[in-house]
């Protein structure tokens, strides 16, 4: 049994809440950059724009976005690791985000009651996922989701009669109404499956994918790329006006449901899709 001091967790998250928001990751500089065509059109301006923010963020250290997001955290806990201190894994990564997002001077966006919304004022909480798996580390992603693309998310409760291509009519038409919103390109995560309480967090989860990568199902691997496709016929563009890219990715994670339903979810994600995995 390995064991780890909550401290150093606090430590670490405190580190990683700054490195995320400021620092886009290289999969996401790589995709803005095949699509600049040096033809001095609108869409080429702004991704050019795009790549220019990242390298001042990055050489400055100060935020990507001025929307510094929700801390949103992933993490595997291995069965042979024991959390050792004053605090639990929960309470440690929520202390790191209060030290973090204060240390960093990075915007505090979340308040304490969706109606009488006074501003907790670190950032906390944060939305915490645990899965325990097979070692003795830690690993934890953070993702830091901005406001606006997480307003331009959706959730729908489709029938199996629906099939396919209900799947990808609710997915077009969401991107229509919300994607120009979303600052894009975006990034479009898709949940099919589980239940109205989960088919949510697949989309989310869905979202930590690298661009570039392939779904480990054939099957859905070319469904995100036929969504890909019709998403980028669009003409929304980078920042909604107009060309391409609308959409860098599209990716799919499923989970068995009941033989009635199939809940669909799609969790949009700007162009500063701020990420990144640690182990402890």
């Amino acid at each position: 049994m390995r064991t780890i001091e909550s401290e150093i967790i606090i430590n670490k998250i405190s580190d990683l809440c700054g490195e995320v928001n400021f620092n886009l990751p290289q999969d996401v500089v790589d995709a803005v950059k095949t699509y600049i065509k040096n033809d001095n059109s609108i869409a080429d301006n702004i991704l050019n724009e795009i790549l220019e923010n990242a390298k001042i963020a990055k050489q400055d250290k100060i935020p990507l976005c001025q929307d510094t997001g929700t801390a949103n955290f992933f993490v595997k806990i291995g069965k042979d690791v024991k959390i050792v201190g004053d605090y639990d894994i929960s309470t440690a990564i929520n202390k790191g985000v209060s030290n973090g997002y204060t240390k960093h001077y990075l915007r505090k966006s979340i308040v304490c009651d969706p109606l009488a919304r006074v501003n907790t004022k670190d950032n906390t909480p944060a939305n915490i996922y645990c899965d325990y798996v097979d070692g003795d580390k830690i690993e934890i992603t953070m993702l830091a989701k901005g406001g606006g693309s997480e307003n331009a998310s959706f959730l729908k409760m489709l029938t199996p009669l629906d099939g396919w291509n209900g799947v990808k009519n609710f997915v077009i038409e969401s991107v229509k109404l919300k994607g120009a919103n979303a600052c894009p390109p975006i990034i479009a995560g898709l949940g099919i499956g589980g239940d109205f309480a989960s088919v949510g967090l697949l989309a989310k989860k869905a979202l930590l994918r690298s661009i570039g990568s392939n779904n480990k199902s054939k099957f859905y691997d070319d469904k995100e790329k036929e969504l890909f496709d019709e998403i980028n016929k669009l003409n929304i563009g980078p920042m909604g006006l107009g060309g391409v890219p609308t959409a860098l990715a599209v990716f799919i994670e499923t989970k068995p449901c009941h033989i009635a339903s199939m809940p669909v979810a799609i969790n949009i994600q700007c162009h500063s899709c701020r990420r990144k995995t640690i182990i402890i």
